[in-house]
């Protein structure tokens, strides 16, 4: 028979106490240093996976926040250009008024004018027909007026002026 394959005592226990020299020596040497290894790992993704996880928090906070804040500047923005067509509209109606104002002071200075304008040209009418009147007046009389008979006829010719102007 073949030697490999029968069985011997003492290979077994020689085998026996060589595999238990070497669960003893891996367990003191390698066994002990992996298992920390492998806690030091589990307790590092742990950490990690906690970090994240208020990482995570804090990036929603943020971005909640951010949020919050876009909206309040949009309403502001809002706001400001409201304000600011409400204040266009008040300068435009402010403009008009001013305008309106300066055209209805033209109109009345005009007015003005050409009131005084017609009362100088009547008063100079009336002075030269009263003067035609007197100079008539006097050569169909043949006889020169005086001074005075001359403003009593100008007071009386305007009094019949105005008479006659107020009937109508």
């Amino acid at each position: 028979m073949n030697p490999l394959v029968q069985p011997d005592p003492g290979l077994y226990i020689w085998t026996i106490l060589t595999f238990l020299i070497l669960v003893a020596l891996l367990a003191k040497f390698a066994w002990k240093p992996l298992l920390q290894a492998l806690d030091d790992r589990q307790q590092s993704i742990r950490k990690a996976l906690d970090d994240a996880r208020k990482a995570k928090q804090e990036l929603e906070a943020i971005h909640a926040e951010s949020a919050k804040l876009l909206a309040q500047a949009r309403s502001e923005a809002a706001e400001i250009v409201s304000r600011s067509r409400s204040d266009a509209d008040r300068f435009r109606e402010e403009m008009k008024d001013k305008a309106r104002a300066e055209a209805a002071g033209l109109v009345r200075n005009a007015e003005r004018q050409i009131e005084l304008e017609t009362t100088r040209a009547l008063q100079q009418i009336r002075q030269e027909a009263v003067d035609i009147s007197v100079g008539i007046a006097s050569k169909l009389l043949q006889r020169n007026v005086s001074k005075e008979d001359n403003e009593r006829l100008i007071e009386e010719t305007f009094k019949q002026l105005e008479a006659s102007r107020s009937a109508r």
